[in-house]
This record gives C-alpha cells, structure tokens and sequence, in this order.
C-alpha cells in the first residue's frame, strides 16, 4: 500500500485522529466493556473529544454491540448527531468513525484482537447481524468471533470495512506479540488497510519486520476512560474528517495521508520489557535474560514488546521508508509531575483543548497561566525530552520530571 501520489487538489486540513476508543456503558448503564469506565458512553466521548480533547476524527470500537446502536439511533432520531454522506458521525466538529474490535483464533495458536471500521450504522447492524451467529454475546466488547481470519476478513472487505491489527506487538492479544512471528502466517496481508503499533511499540522499533514496510501504521489510545482518549493520536491530511477521507489517508490518495504519529515513548508503555511474574521485576537493558529472571531466577517471564520485536526480526537494524511520516514522542498532559486537575482546568479555561495546549501554543503562553516551572515540563513532553523508565508486565513506565540532554 504505497502511498498514491496523485494529488488532485490542496484544499486539505491537519486533523487528529484517535480510532481506538471504547464503550464502558450505554446511557441506559448496559455493559459494554468490562473494564471500561462507567461514563464511556458514545455521547460522552464524542463531548470529552470534540469540547475538551480538540480531537476531529474517533474511532470508537464498540459499535457492533446492539445496545450501543440503540444509543446511536437515538442521538440521530433528536437530532444531536447527524450521518455523513461520506461516512461518519457528526457531533459539533467532530466525526466519530463506528469500529468494533474482533477477537480471533487460529488452530494451534494463540489469540489476537483485529479492528474494522465500516462507512455507516446500516452497514455496521448488517456486520452484526452475520457476527453474532458465531459468538456468545455480541453486546460486550471484544469478544471472540468463532470464524477463520480470512473468512473474518471476507465479510469486512465485502462491506467496504477497513482492516487493521490492533495493538499488535502487546502479548496482551497482539497479532505479532501473541499469535505468531509473521502476519501472513494468519491474514491476507493484501487486504490489510493498517497496523495499529501500540503502546509500547513506535515506527522504528515496527520496522524490523519487512512484512510491514508497504503497510501505514497508526497510533491509538485504546482509551477505557475518558481521560485517555488522545493519550496516542494521528495527525491526518484530510479534507474534512469522515470516513471516505480516513480510507484516502490510509492509502496516500490524492494528496491525503498520514502526517504524523503521536505516542508514548515506547519504554512508558505498559507491556515495553519482559517482565516476571514471580517477583514482578522489569528486566532492563542491563539485565535481561531470555530463559530466566536475574533477581529471582523464576521462568515465568512475559515476553516485553521490544524483546519480542528483537526474537522475531528478520532485519539485523530497522528500515523505516521514505513515505513512513514521523514519529513524534509525547508525553500526555496527564503524565507530567505536578500538573495537577486544578491546574490543567486552568490551561483549558484558557486555552480551549489539550491539542492546543500541545501544539498551538507558546512556552511564554503557558508560563502566564500555570509558571515557569510547568510550562517548561509541558514543553519538554511536547518535544520527548522528559526523562522515562521503562515499563513492563501491565505496569506503565514513569516520567521523573526530569528533562534530558
């Protein structure tokens, strides 16, 4: 999927982007993820996105569950949202795109999770109604679909649905972390649209794997709570957010593409080293051993993501193609030492959304409203110079405070 460089126009905008988000509950308090939180509703995130977070385009990933139609119907039917000609939600100035995230399960291996994206919610209730003869309860979240990859795979793109791998290094169900050392050893890589990295994972560390080099990449939050909705993002050339615009962005047509990723350093990332399940050490670079713990010299190790890109590679050093945009290391505004509630409602009150706080304002800006001090910090996190530790084993890494050389 190299990016197409016709362009047939100049009329595009710089969006965000996050498209992994889920439904906690519906409004009527139905659950949808487990873990989520209980104010994960469809119209409370596309409020927290469009009014506190200034992200343009969602991709919220409960949308096959039917209890979660049953909200959308109603925000259409009172007029609150509106359908898109070219596909999408509209709430405000924000689009949501309708996803749902996939549980599959090849014979012999291991689980992983597949996101699809469809155009509208007619197209979406057809998708459930074919999905939830093979599997137990199609309104939770994430669930397992009792069907081959491929034949998965068939019934998206029949659709006009977009495919990507969630998450796909994490061995919390990642296609690359969990299932298997290639992709195409369980999907038609051909009708592939994108790879979500995760958290613990970024472009350069992806590219060890020369399956990936033709495929974009993105960055998501995989937000459970509404605080974390933009916690990873894209930066997209679009038109206008919509679902026709995204797929166009996805392939490098006419002029659209992705700008930029945005996302944690990947050592800030919940599963970045292996970690042991016994004495609950992170192996770091200095002490990592592939059969057992150093401190306490248990097995029962869980293979880090970066570990497990470096056992898999098939490239000696990472290449990273030309058409690959860049990857911006950021730290979110929740992670930053002393950048309290009171603190970041100041900054909002002042400044409208996070993405402004985070990219459209100056450092001299910042200090009129929360000091020197804090306004350094949110600067340093913009531009990745805030010192990290790794993390590991379901534990996120830590932010010191600290700016680097």
């Amino acid at each position: 999927m190299m990016p197409d460089q016709q362009t047939t126009s100049n009329t595009w905008d710089s969006c965000y982007a996050d498209l992994h988000i889920h439904i906690g509950r519906t409004s009527r308090g139905e659950a949808v993820k487990i873990s989520g939180s209980r104010d994960l509703t469809f119209e409370n995130i596309a409020r927290e996105a469009s009014e506190r977070k200034g992200i343009h385009l969602l991709g919220v990933i409960d949308c096959h569950s039917p209890v979660v139609q049953m909200d959308i119907e109603q925000l259409l039917e009172n007029g609150t949202m509106s359908e898109l000609k070219d596909g999408g939600i509209a709430y405000q100035d924000t689009t949501i795109l309708l996803g749902t995230e996939i549980e599959l399960r090849e014979p012999e291996m291991r689980e992983y999770h597949m996101l699809a994206y469809f155009r509208d919610l007619t197209t979406m209730k057809s998708f459930t109604e074919w999905m939830k003869r093979y599997m137990k309860n199609v309104n939770l979240s994430s669930q397992r679909v009792y069907v081959s990859s491929l034949e998965m795979q068939a019934e998206i793109k029949a659709r006009g649905g977009l495919i990507v791998p969630a998450h796909a290094f994490t061995p919390h169900k990642g296609i690359y972390g969990s299932t298997a050392p290639r992709m195409a050893d369980v999907l038609d890589t051909s009708l592939i649209d994108a790879v979500e990295l995760g958290l613990s994972s970024d472009s350069s560390m992806a590219s060890y794997i020369q399956e990936l080099d033709q495929l974009p990449f993105l960055t998501n939050s995989d937000a459970h709570s509404l605080g974390k909705i933009g916690r990873e993002y894209n930066e997209l050339q679009i038109a206008h957010p919509s679902f026709d615009e995204f797929s166009m962005a996805l392939k490098g047509q006419a002029g659209r593409s992705i700008k930029a990723n945005y996302g944690l350093n990947p050592r800030l990332g919940k599963y970045h080293r292996t970690y042991c399940a016994a004495c609950g050490s992170i192996m770091d670079e200095q002490a990592m051993s592939a059969e057992r713990c150093p401190y306490c010299g248990s097995t029962k190790l869980v293979q880090g993501v970066l570990d497990r890109i470096l056992a898999i590679a098939d490239r000696e050093s990472p290449h990273v193609p030309e058409f690959r945009p860049p990857y911006h290391y950021q730290v979110p505004l929740e992670f930053i030492p002393g950048l309290g509630k009171a603190k970041l409602r100041q900054l909002l009150e002042h400044f409208g959304t996070e993405m402004n706080v985070l990219h459209r304002t100056s450092e001299e800006e910042l200090a009129s409203v929360v000091g020197p001090v804090l306004a350094s910090l949110i600067v340093a996190a913009r531009n990745g110079r805030l010192e990290l530790s790794s993390g590991g084993g379901g534990t996120y890494g830590k932010v010191s405070g600290k700016e680097t050389d």
